[in-house]
């Protein structure tokens, strides 16, 4: 009867133990997930600021030489 009892408390405290190891993991998962979503947001912008320049830089050109023709 002994053995029963103490492998019934050694089973819930293994529960308790496991529940509260993936809660905790599940949080630190979730901090890197946001962490990466917003260094994804950053590089997009990045991405969106180069392309602009570059046309830009593209208009530049085509006047400098329009007025290199002139």
């Amino acid at each position: 009867m002994e053995a029963m009892l103490a492998a019934a408390v050694t089973r819930i405290l293994t529960l308790i133990g496991v529940l509260v190891s993936n809660s905790r993991s599940r949080a630190v998962m979730e901090l890197k997930i946001d962490n990466l979503t917003k260094q994804v947001e950053k590089h997009n912008c990045l991405i969106e600021r180069i392309y602009a320049l570059e046309q830009d830089v593209a208009v530049v050109k085509a006047e400098i030489d329009n007025l290199r023709k002139e």
